[in-house]
C-alpha cells in the first residue's frame, strides 16, 4: 500500500474509525484510508430529469411519486437555479397567435318537455 499523495510506501496502521482502518504516512505524517465510499446523493442527470419535470408543469409531490425522491428535495434543487432566473421576460415580438390547451365547452342542462 502507498500514500496516495506521495507514492511513499513508508506507511503504518494509524487504529480505525468508524470501522475503516486509518493508516499514516511515515515520511509526510499524513493520515489517510484506503478505501473510501462512493459519494451520497443523487446524480446530476437525476436532478435535471426531476427540474424539467418540474419546468414542464409537474408539482412537486407528483415528482415525489413517480421518481420517489421527497418533494423538500425537489424544492431545495428549484430554489437555487430560480433565482438565477430574471424577474420578468420582456419579448421582443408580442405573437399574434396563441395555444390554449384544455378548453372545455360549456353545455347547457335545459329539461326538454
Amino acid at each position: 500500500m502507498q500514500y496516495p499523495e506521495c507514492t511513499s510506501a513508508h506507511i503504518r496502521k494509524n487504529g480505525k474509525k468508524r470501522g475503516k482502518q486509518n493508516h499514516i504516512c511515515v515520511d509526510f505524517s499524513r493520515q489517510f484510508i484506503d478505501r473510501y465510499d462512493p459519494p451520497k446523493g443523487y446524480s446530476d442527470e437525476f436532478k435535471r430529469e426531476c427540474l424539467k419535470m418540474y419546468v414542464n408543469g409537474s408539482g412537486f409531490r407528483a415528482i415525489d411519486r413517480v421518481k420517489g425522491v421527497h418533494h423538500t428535495t425537489v424544492i431545495d434543487w428549484v430554489e437555487p437555479v430560480g433565482q438565477n432566473l430574471p424577474d420578468a421576460y420582456e419579448p421582443e415580438t408580442v405573437p399574434q397567435v396563441g395555444e390554449l390547451d384544455g378548453v372545455h365547452p360549456t353545455f347547457s342542462m335545459s329539461k326538454s318537455a
